[in-house]
This record gives C-alpha cells, structure tokens and sequence, in this order.
C-alpha cells in the first residue's frame, strides 16, 4: 500500500501508473496471482469473466454495479471493494490533466484492491465531452438539422477519440428520444420529431464513438416526455406507438451503431417505472433484440422507483424491482444497489445470479475495452487531440450544415457585399451560448466576433444588447445592502445555516455571516463538513437598498429555491433542477430594512447559488439605445436567445423577455431586419414575423458558431440545413408533427388554421433546385421485394448549393390507419449552377412493412405512394407502385 501512495503522488504518466501498479501488485501478497486466467489477455472474454466472477465476494460484485462521483483519490475515497464506475470526475481537467488524473485512478484500483478490476469512467458528450478543452460541435438538434449522417459519423470519431484519450471510456449520449412535443426543455438534445431521422442520427453517432473504443450510451429508454411537454412526467403509450415511434432510435444505435450500454428513463411507462420495468428491459432490450450490453438508471432513477413512483415500499424493495428487471449498474452513487441491495441478497429476496448476470455484463465490457490489460491513456496525446485545427474545422462544417434558412423575402439575405454599417443586437449576439450538456475552457466564437472576423475591411459593426434574455442573473446585491439578523454597527451580509440534509431539519451543522450571496460551489461543497450531495441553507437578515426604485431581483439556483421579503413568499422553486434564473419585480424604499429569507438545498450535482438586482429603468436605456443603434445602420441583425434545458420546460414558445418587442422595434425603423434565432427549439413567430424579410435558425451552433453564422449571413456558404421538428404558429397546436395519422374530422380550430409555420424538413437557399423524372422499378413487386426510385434534381439557380432530398412513403389502403406521410429516405447533394444529379434510394420490407391488429410486422398487398420534395409540404414528385400477392 506504501508503493500505491507512492503512485498516488508521483504518478502523472502512463508509464509509471504502470510501474507502480505492477510493483504493488508483486508485492502486496494478495489473492491474484498473475497466471490467474482472467488476467490472461490471450483467453476469450467470456472465460475471464467465469474465472473472476468465480473468485469475487458478495461485496466485491455489489461494488461493480455501483457507481461514485467522488474523489477516490482522497484518503478512504476509493471503497476496498472498489467499484464499477465513476461519474464525471474528469470534468474540470484540460486533457492532459484530465489524462494524468485517469491513470492515478486506474491505477488505484488495480493496485489498492483485492482482485485489481479496473473501473469504468464516464461522462456526457452530446455534441462534445463536456471537460475542459474539449472540442464543442453543434448541439445534437443542430446536428440533426445537417440531415446528414456521413458527417455526423466523423463528429463521433473526433468525440469518441478526445474522449478516450482522457481516459473516458463511457459517454451518457446519444439522445434518441422522439421530440414530438417540443414544450419539453430538452428538445435541443435530440434529433427531432422522426423516428427515421433520428434512427439514421443517432446510429452513425453510435457508429463514430464506439469505433474509437468509447461505449456509446443511448438514453432515455424508453420514452422520457409526458403530457404537457413535460420532463419524466409518467407516459402512457400503446405497445403500438412505442415500438413505431419511440423504440426504432434505440434499435437502431445498437443494431446499426453497436451502442454497448443504454439508460433507462426517470419516468413511470404506462405505470411502471422504466428503471424496474422487465418488458423494457429484458423482454424487448436483450430477449427481442439480442442486446448484449449492461443497462445503467438515469441519475438516481433507481432510488425512484422507491421515493418518486412509489412502486417499492422499501430502498431494498426497489433494489429488487430494478436488477430482476435488469438495470446492471446504478448511477451516479451508491443509493440503492449499495447496502439495501446487499441486504436483499443475504435475506434472499433476489438470487446472486441475477446480481451475477449484471455483473457479468459490466465485467464483459471492462474486457472488451481493454481496461485490464492496456487501462493508461498518453497524456500528450490527449493534449494534442483535444479541439485540436481538426476538430475546430469540423465543427465549422457541422454549424454551416446545420443552419436553416426560414425565410428570405425579396432577396434579403445575403447581404450586400458592399455594406458598410451592421447593428448587431440582442442578448444572443455576443453571448457563448453552447446549449446543454456543454464543456469549457475554449474560445467560443459569438456572432457578433464572427461578424466582425468576416465583414470586409472598412465596415463597422454597431453592437447594443437591447434587452436581457431574462434568465441570466443581475449584478450580485452587494454587501453593504445586506444586514445580518441583529445586526449592531457596521455588520454586513446575511447569516447563513448550512444544513447537511436537503429539508433544512435538525441542527445546522454550519452557521456563518456570508457577505453575499454569490456561490459556485460546482461539484464541491460549502465547507468540509457539508455533504457536496445533500446539504440545505436558509439565509436570514434585511434587504437595505440605498435607493428607492422598482428593482429586479434574480435568484439562480441549481437545485430548489424558496425567497420570502417581509414574510411574504415571492418565489417558490422547491424542485430539483439544473441551474436556473428566476426574476422578482419588486418596490423598495431607500434607506427601508426588508426581512429577507432565502431557503435552498442541493440535490446532487453541481450546485450553486446567487441573489442579484438591478434597477428596472435601466433595462429601456439599453431598448432605447439598441434601436438608435439600427437607425445609424444599413441592416440590423437580432439575434435571440432561449430559456430551455433539463428540468427547463417551456409553457410559452415565443421569445422570453423583451426580444419579441425589440425585433419589433427595430423593424419599426424601416432598416432592413434579419432576426438570428439561438437555441434547441421551436420559437412562435406571430407577433413578429411579418415584419421582417429574413429569419435564420442558427441553434446552439458550437464554438466556431459565429463564424458560421457570418458565413451565411454574408453569402459565403449557402445554406442548406433542413428543419428536424415542426415550428407551430401557436402552443396550443402542440404537439405537431409531420406524420400524424388521417382525422377523422379535421385538424383546424375555430381561431385558426392547424397547419405550422414551418413544417418539418423546411429550409430554404440561395439558389433554385428543380426535381425531374421521378421513377419507381419494378412498378410492382412481391411481399418480400424491393423498389428502386430514382429521381433528376438539378440546380437551376446562379450558385452553388446543396440540397436535401427527402422521400416520403404512404401506404393508400392498410388494415390499420397509418400515418399521412412517413419519412423513408433523404440524401443531402451538393450542385454547382446549371448541374444535375441522379438520386436513388431503395424501399424494401423495412420501409413498407408496419404492424398489423396483432403487432406482428406485415406488408400487405396494395398501392404504395412515393413522394420527393424539399420538405414535408413542399413535395415536387409523386410515383405510385403496387405490391402484389
């Protein structure tokens, strides 16, 4: 053990973790010698997982169903019986750091525990790893808005391999589930409403990142949005619905991708929770489909099954529920499969073999990633890897690919090549919005840098905010505005209790005078006494402003907030959720004490906590200022901003804050508008579209958006990305999608049509393309057979561009209804003016078969019609062919 502390504190490199494990091992005496077979590279997998299940503990095959997001470097962090995975912990490190920190940490646990089993290290990498210095490529709805899988499948490789070279081997992504209803906040982490486009995405991601051995990890299985958009709200879905819609993503990342892991959702299915559900997670997952890989919950979804669905009665109960189900580890801490599972087995309430079985489906995949026998990355790899001129070129390609072009009246965009003044406004203009799931520690180009790198030599760029996005934080109230409880001369702050439980119950174990109220406390705690996981505050004193005015107060939290002023309860969040802004309008009096009490609790995760304020007025000085901004400028440029995310559903679609009233404004003004729209989801537009020629939908475009963006803007790429989910013109149409099935009345309401706004796989260009000789061979073929369609697309316009063909299938007369479209193919081609290009596609018994009255999969006799277009409303050729008996 001496050698391994050694290790500890000397060992950086690869070369001497290996040194020093071996050296322990060799010396330490204990029960794993060398020649045991399990240590036996040469053996087959499935051998060396018999030989070490066959000499672990009880305790020991607990530990590896279990996962920590602690600090096992620290002095007892790494359990003796050591452990299965950790979570995150790689976060904060730049690569080669990140690098060193995974090998001391192999290293212990190959050379601090009995049988010296690796540990499995993970993290989220939707369209990045979200560490320091990792390269960051557009958010996943960007990436789908590319509709191009050949790119997506290299942003994978290039994810997969920064992954690896810090010692990652696991990546929570991708997400796969259907966004039918995008009122839900996490809409930006999928690939859309399609279960097609979706399955296409999310294989090819899978593709790239298992490639570089990196196990991909599909999420959330199965269905993760329930009624009113809302997230892990329970679901009710037919078997039907699940296995067209919701289920083809999943099959696909592990058919088509090779995805070796998957994670059950937070939410109850048709009353069962996903994470203790059988049918999911056996009968479907590894019965129906062969799925060979291990299952891990969602964070704490196994505790869920107990506290949140109350399907257990008991943490030992759920325990039960979730490995006879067939959920093999448990993320991210030792909740449930920790002493309650281990008691549940030593009352023989659950076999040891079905414990065995997920432990040899985790031992399986720690074989075949090689962490037994080559565990160590190179940390100058790593370096080098990381965002490397590679990678930053690739997410450039992927944000000009995923812009979509929604509307360009009389030409107004690109903009003038001679143009000499732009005023570029909003709270997305210079903001390094990343989307969800984002790294740090890079340059991230906004689009007010982009524009400015881009413009011509001699033009200006005119920059005014105009307004807040409305979710960020104010300026921190200051110290001197806040007085502690009996406060005598000359005290400042508030006086915090720091509570270790999240229900601020018992004693404090912490009482303080916090100056403000202004913590990033990250994955940290407030103190060493404090549970980084599981801890409450309750801040008292009074709030002294200096001024009498209508203040703003902003409160950011992640998780739970309550705020009272003068006993009054102003603000009530007492949820769990991720790091949040809440604003409060409020009168106050200069020189007036006001009774403050602020009451939060963290819930595992990061953590943080700020109470901040700003004068009301101020905010139409900055309105006034941007709108004089575009009045000195030949065209403005509004670039917008969303409040969305996990745990940040939205009820309204339109524009938070005062954006809609400042694209308003400014079009007001008679100067030409283009309104860039930021974000991972639909936006309604009805109270401002008309009145600007252009929108361009940029999304979270990743750290080379700006460029992107400017390039568009200004006619150097020509937009081609293409719509993944359909925009409604109101909330009240949502959901709204592009394959429903036929009404049996009709789709408007009295107040309005039920068509969208944008309808999916809309986007416009800068040039014309036109569809010609749309051909289906043979016109009729058996049950069993296939179609080829083919079809001329040429570009008819005076610059190059690419198009995005898609085809659509529908099926004239089935047995049951079926949608009025389905999506059955699309190819993303690029043409120089004037060129054509033949595209092809074949439709076999994938494309035409469906479930029948008995869910068994059919292709009945009939008439088949094939569509071409640019979008699901814009189709430019229509076939048909029949399938005979």
């Amino acid at each position: 053990m001496a050698l391994m502390k050694k290790c500890h504190i000397l060992g950086p490199s690869a070369a001497l973790a290996f040194a020093c494990v071996w050296a322990a091992m060799a010396s330490g005496g204990k029960a794993r010698a060398d020649q045991a077979s399990y240590r036996n590279p040469n053996l087959p997998v499935e051998l060396r997982v018999k030989d070490l299940l066959g000499r672990m503990t009880l305790q020991e095959k607990a530990a590896q169903v279990q996962c920590s997001m602690k600090d096992v470097e620290a002095p007892g962090g790494l359990p003796p019986d050591g452990l299965g995975g950790l979570a995150c912990v790689l976060r904060g490190d730049g690569p080669g750091a990140g690098a060193e920190r995974s090998n001391r940490i192999q290293a212990l646990a190959l050379g601090a525990t009995r049988l010296g089993i690796p540990i499995i290290i993970h993290d989220e990498a939707l369209h990045g790893i979200v560490a320091r210095g990792g390269t960051s490529f557009p958010q996943a709805i960007a990436l789908a808005a590319t509709w191009n899988p050949e790119l997506m499948e290299p942003i994978g490789r290039a994810i997969g391999r920064e992954t690896r070279t810090r010692g990652i081997r696991q990546v929570l992504s991708p997400v796969v589930n259907i966004a039918r209803d995008v009122r839900w906040g996490r809409t930006e982490e999928t690939y859309g409403e399609d279960p097609f486009l979706t399955s296409a995405m999310g294989a090819a991601f899978c593709r790239g990142v298992e490639g570089q051995g990196v196990i991909a990890t599909p999420k959330h299985y199965a269905a993760n949005v329930g009624d009113g958009g809302r997230d892990s709200n329970a679901v009710h879905f037919s078997e039907r619905l699940l296995r067209e819609v919701y289920f083809p993503g999943f099959k696909a990342c592990f058919e088509r991708g090779g995805a070796r892991s998957v994670m059950a959702a937070y939410n109850s299915l048709n009353g069962v929770p996903c994470s203790a559900d059988p049918w999911l997670l056996t009968d479907v997952l590894k019965g129906e489909w062969g799925f060979r890989g291990f299952v891990v919950s969602d964070y704490g979804s196994v505790a869920g099954i107990w506290n949140m669905h109350h399907t257990a009665a008991t943490e030992k109960d759920a325990a039960v529920q979730a490995l006879e189900a067939g959920l093999d580890m448990e993320l991210p801490e030792v909740f449930i499969y920790g002493q309650p599972l281990l008691q549940a087995l030593r009352e023989g309430l659950v076999s040891e073999s079905v414990l065995d079985r997920a432990v040899g489906r985790i031992l399986e995949a720690k074989f075949r990633l090689g962490l037994f026998d080559k565990p160590f990355v190179d940390p100058a790899e790593a370096a080098r890897v990381n965002d490397s001129p590679e990678h930053r070129a690739l997410a450039l390609e992927a944000a000009r690919q995923s812009i979509v072009l929604l509307k360009n009246e009389n030409g107004a965009l690109p903009l003038k090549k001679d143009i000499r003044t732009i005023a570029v406004l909003g709270p997305g203009a210079e903001a390094e919005r990343l989307g969800g799931y984002s790294g740090s520690g890079i340059e991230v180009v906004s689009v007010l840098e982009g524009l400015r790198n881009r413009l011509a030599p001699g033009a200006a760029v005119v920059f005014s905010k105009g307004c807040e996005l409305e979710s960020a934080p104010l300026p921190v109230v200051p110290e001197a505005s806040l007085w502690p409880p009996g406060a005598g001369p000359g005290a400042l702050g508030l006086k915090g209790e720091y509570f270790n439980n999240k229900d601020l119950s018992g004693e404090p174990a912490l009482v303080r005078i916090d100056p403000t109220v202004n913590f990033d406390w990250a994955m940290d705690a407030p103190d060493l006494g404090i549970d980084p996981d599981a801890f409450s505050v309750r801040w008292t004193g009074w709030l002294v402003p200096d001024e009498t005015q209508d203040y703003l107060l902003s409160v950011t939290t992640d998780d739970g907030v309550r705020l009272y002023l003068d006993g009054k309860l102003l603000l009530d969040q007492w949820v769990w959720r991720s790091a949040t802004t809440d604003h409060i309008p409020v009168k106050l009096e200069a020189g007036q004490a006001y009774d403050l009490r602020i009451e939060y609790y963290e819930n595992g995760g990061y953590a943080c906590a700020f109470l901040g304020w700003d004068v009301k007025p101020a905010a139409d000085v900055m309105f006034q200022q941007a709108v004089a901004a575009a009045r000195s400028a030949e065209a403005a440029v509004v670039v917008t901003g969303l409040i969305e995310g996990e745990g940040r559903d939205r009820a309204r679609l339109s524009l938070p804050g005062k954006q809609e009233a400042l694209i308003r404004a400014v079009a007001e003004t008679g100067v030409p508008t283009v309104v860039v729209l930021t974000g991972g989801s639909v936006v309604t537009m009805e109270a401002w579209a008309g009145r600007v020629p252009a929108i361009v939908e940029a999304w979270y475009p990743g750290e080379e958006g700006g460029h992107a963006v400017a390039d568009v803007l200004l006619g150097r790429t020509n937009p081609a990305g293409r719509l993944p989910i359909t925009f409604p013109r109101f909330e009240g149409q949502t959901p709204l999608y592009h394959d429903p099935r036929p009404s049996g009345r009709g789709v408007d309401y009295v107040d309005m049509s039920g068509q969208p706004l944008f309808p999916f796989g809309h986007g416009l260009s800068y040039t014309r393309f036109e569809y010609r000789n749309l051909r289906v061979s043979p016109d009729k073929i058996l049950p069993d057979g296939r179609v080829a369609v083919s079809l001329e697309v040429r570009n008819a316009g005076d610059r190059a561009g690419d198009e995005v063909v898609q085809l659509y299938l529908r099926d004239a007369v089935s047995s049951v209804s079926r949608p009025v479209r389905e999506l059955r193919g699309f190819r993303r081609i690029s043409l120089e003016p004037g060129k054509s290009q033949t595209v092809e596609f074949v439709l076999g018994t994938e494309a035409l078969s469906f479930l029948d009255k008995s869910l068994k999969s059919v292709v009945e006799p009939g008439i088949f019609e094939v569509m071409a277009g640019a979008s699901s409303a814009d189709i430019r050729a229509r076939a048909t062919f029949e399938v005979t008996r």
